[in-house]
């Protein structure tokens, strides 16, 4: 078995080619402000050829494995201080998603910091920087946002 930093880089490679970094808004019922921030770090491969998937979520330590209607299996990995630590491991080695990598890490950084008080208006705004520099730098996002509509989720519009 090769290194632990060989292990790494191949897992960063994986996820520059194979890969995803989101950083979403979701409805929630409960909540003052009835949304919540969810990052997920998602590896992506043919079913045939899951195994790989297997193995990385072994090295991390974290994440589900589901397979898709589609023939596409997904290792996703989600929550503040685990995205924020796997990126923060895997950055080095990281070389075609650098600036979502980032991004994402600044913005789990604030969220898991922030976990038992509100976020203020000036951090959301923040937050919502971030998500855009992710969605710019993604190459097929379908969902994309304006910066006015993701405002307008989180009430900071007039």
């Amino acid at each position: 078995m090769g290194s632990q930093s060989n292990h790494l880089a191949y897992i960063a490679g994986f996820l520059d080619g194979d890969g995803s970094l989101m950083l979403q808004i979701k409805k929630r019922k409960d909540g003052a402000l009835k949304r919540r921030f969810m990052p997920t770090i998602c590896f992506y491969q043919d079913t045939r050829h899951e195994k790989p998937l297997t193995w990385i979520r072994e090295i991390l330590g974290t994440g589900y494995i589901s397979r898709r209607n589609d023939g596409m299996t997904e290792l996703r990995i989600n929550g503040y201080a685990q995205v924020r630590d796997i990126l923060k491991t895997l950055l080095p080695y990281i070389r075609f998603k650098k600036i979502q990598a980032t991004a994402l890490c600044s913005a789990c950084e604030i969220l898991s910091n922030a976990k038992r008080r509100r976020l203020t208006n000036k951090q959301l705004l923040v937050l919502v920087n971030l998500i855009l520099v992710i969605q710019k730098e993604n190459y097929a996002t379908k969902k994309k946002r304006s910066k006015n509509e993701l405002l307008e989720m989180l009430g900071l519009t007039p």
